[in-house]
C-alpha cells in the first residue's frame, strides 16, 4: 500500500498524467498505508462512547418519553434502532479497513469520480444541520446562565419577526456562541483537543450526578419506572413507534456513510467490527437510560415532563450550580461541535473546489448553513426533532447507504481497484464522471418519502396523496435504503 499511495500521489501531480486527477487526491484523501493503521478494538469503542455521550442523545431519549412511551418502550426503541444502524456501519466500514480510503473516495466506486460529490454534499448538509443544533444548545446554555445574573436579558425588546420563533436574548447568546465556533475554526482544529479531554471526564460525571439527583428527588428508581405509557392502544403505540425507530436509526445515518473516514485507520477488520459492536449500541442505550430516568422523574417532581436538559437545569435554584453546569455544557458542546460537525463537512466543501475552498472556508460555509436551518425550531418540540429533522435527513442518506452497500458487496464483491478511484479515466469515471445508474437509484429511493415530508412540513394537505403513500415517510430510512439498493443492484446487473 505505501508504494501504491506514492504512485497515486505522483501521478496526480505529474503534468503527463491525468490532468484532472489532482482534483481527486491530496494527502487527506490518499489511502492510508497498512503500516500506519494503528486503531484497535478499544479505539473504536472509545470513539463511540465519546460520540454517544452528548446532549442530542439525551434529547433523543427524552423525546421518546415526551412522546408518550414508558421507560422500557423507549429503551427498546433505542436499542433496536442502534442495532439496525450498526449493520450498515460495519458493512460500509469494511472498505475503509481493507483499502484505507475515506468516504468521498469510497463513494466514487458507486457514484463515479465526479458523482461522489453528490452523496458527499448530502452528508455535508446534514452535518451543517447538526452544527446548527449543537450551536443552539451551547448558546442556550449561555443564555440560561446569564439570565440568572442579568434578568433584563430575558425582557429585551423583540427584534425578530414572530415567524422566526426567536427571542432576542437567546438569539444574542446563540450568535455569540456561533462566533466562538467560527473563531475556533480560524485557530484550527488542534485548539479543541483540551476541550475534548474535558468533555471525556466531565460529561460522564455530570450524567451520573443528574441520575442520582433524579432518583433521590423522585423517591427512588422504582417509583420513576412505575410510570405507564400514555398510549391507550397497540395501534396508537405503533403509530409512534415506527417513525421513532426511523428517527433513532437516522440519528447515526450520517456516520453510517462516512464511517470509512474512521475505519481506514483500523489494524484489521476485527478491530472495527468488534469495536463498533462494543461501543455503539451499549453506549447509546446506557446514556439514553439515564436521560429516560431523568425525564420521567421530572413528571413526578415538577408535574411536567421536561425532555430538554437545558430547560431542566433552569428549574434548579442555586445560581452558582446552574452557572457551573451551563458553562460546562457550553464547553463540551463546543468541543463536540468542532470535532463531529465541522471537520467532515468542511472537507466535503473543500473537495468541491480544492483550489478555491480550504478547510477554514469550508468551516465558515458550514457555520452559515447551520444558521439557515433555524435549529431552534427543530428542537423546540419532540415532533420537530424526530419527525422533521431525524426522519427527513434519513430519507436522503438511507438511499445512499443502500447504493454503496449493494455496489461494494453484490456488484464488486468487495474488490476495488484503488488506483482507478483517483483517475477520471479509470473504470470509476463511467465516461463522464457520473454513474447514471446510481443517480437513478438515488432519485427513486428518495421519491417515495417526498409526499410524507411535504405533509409533515405542511406544504400540502393530508388529502393530496393516498394515506399509505404519505405513511411511507414514517419508514423513510428503511424505504430509501431498500428501494435504492435493489434498483441499483438490478440495473447494474443488467448493465453488465
Amino acid at each position: 500500500m505505501p508504494d501504491s499511495t506514492a504512485k497515486i500521489l505522483t501521478a496526480a501531480s505529474s503534468p503527463l498524467g491525468d490532468q484532472a486527477a489532482s482534483s481527486l487526491i491530496n494527502e487527506d484523501l490518499a489511502p492510508i498505508p497498512q503500516n500506519k493503521r494503528s486503531w484497535g478494538t478499544w479505539n473504536y469503542a472509545a470513539l463511540w462512547i465519546s460520540m454517544c455521550l452528548c446532549i442530542p442523545t439525551y434529547l433523543l431519549a427524552g423525546s421518546l418519553i415526551k412522546g408518550g412511551m414508558n421507560w422500557w418502550q423507549a429503551i427498546l426503541t433505542i436499542l433496536i434502532g442502534n442495532v439496525v444502524v450498526l449493520i450498515p456501519m460495519i458493512l460500509n466500514g469494511h472498505a475503509g479497513a481493507k483499502y484505507g480510503i475515506p468516504f468521498p473516495v469510497f463513494a466514487r466506486a458507486s457514484f463515479g469520480t465526479k458523482g461522489a460529490n453528490i452523496p458527499a454534499m448530502l452528508r455535508a448538509i446534514v452535518a451543517c444541520g447538526w452544527f446548527g443544533i449543537q450551536t443552539w444548545i451551547g448558546g442556550d446554555s449561555i443564555y440560561k446562565m446569564l439570565v440568572l445574573w442579568f434578568p433584563s436579558l430575558g425582557t429585551l425588546p423583540q427584534i425578530f419577526p414572530d415567524s422566526f420563533g426567536l427571542a432576542t436574548g437567546p438569539a444574542i447568546c446563540f450568535f455569540l456562541f456561533w462566533l466562538l465556533n467560527m473563531w475556533v475554526i480560524y485557530l484550527g482544529v488542534d485548539s479543541i483537543k483540551k476541550l475534548l479531554v474535558f468533555k471525556a471526564f466531565f460529561l460522564p460525571l455530570a450524567a451520573l450526578a443528574l441520575l442520582f439527583w433524579a432518583i433521590s428527588s423522585a423517591n427512588g428508581l422504582g417509583n420513576i419506572l412505575n410510570q405507564t405509557s400514555s398510549f391507550v392502544s397497540s395501534k396508537e403505540f405503533f403509530r409512534f413507534f415506527f417513525p421513532a425507530l426511523t428517527g433513532v436509526v437516522g440519528f447515526w445515518a450520517t456516520v453510517s456513510l462516512n464511517i470509512t473516514d474512521f475505519t481506514r485507520y483500523a489494524k484489521n477488520q476485527k478491530a472495527q467490527i468488534n469495536g463498533q459492536i462494543i461501543g455503539l449500541p451499549p453506549s447509546m442505550t446506557l446514556f439514553s437510560f439515564i436521560a429516560i430516568v431523568v425525564t420521567l422523574s421530572t413528571t413526578i417532581i415538577y408535574q411536567n415532563t421536561i425532555w430538554d436538559p437545558m430547560e431542566l437545569a433552569g428549574h434548579f435554584t442555586n445560581k452558582l450550580l446552574i452557572s457551573f453546569v451551563m458553562v460546562a455544557i457550553a464547553i463540551s458542546t463546543l468541543a463536540t461541535n468542532i470535532a463531529a460537525n465541522i471537520v467532515s463537512p468542511a472537507n466535503d466543501f473543500a473537495n468541491l473546489a480544492p483550489a478555491k475552498i480550504n478547510f477554514r472556508t469550508g468551516g465558515y460555509i458550514t457555520g452559515i448553513i447551520g444558521i439557515l436551518i433555524f435549529p431552534w425550531k427543530l428542537i423546540a418540540d419532540p415532533n420537530g426533532y424526530i419527525f422533521t429533522w431525524l426522519i427527513a435527513y434519513s430519507s436522503l442518506l438511507g438511499p445512499v447507504g443502500g447504493i454503496m452497500i449493494a455496489d461494494y458487496f453484490f456488484i464488486r464483491k468487495q474488490q476495488l481497484a484503488v488506483d482507478e478511484l483517483y483517475s477520471h479515466k479509470g473504470m470509476y469515471g463511467f465516461g463522464n464522471g457520473y454513474n447514471n445508474v446510481a443517480l437513478i437509484a438515488l432519485v427513486l429511493g428518495i421519491l417515495p418519502n417526498v409526499p410524507g415530508f411535504l405533509l409533515q412540513i405542511k406544504v400540502i394537505s393530508a388529502t393530496a396523496f393516498p394515506q399509505w403513500i404519505a405513511h411511507l415517510y414514517n419508514y423513510a430510512w428503511f424505504v430509501g435504503f431498500a428501494v435504492s439498493g435493489i434498483v441499483y443492484w438490478l440495473l447494474m446487473k443488467r448493465k453488465s
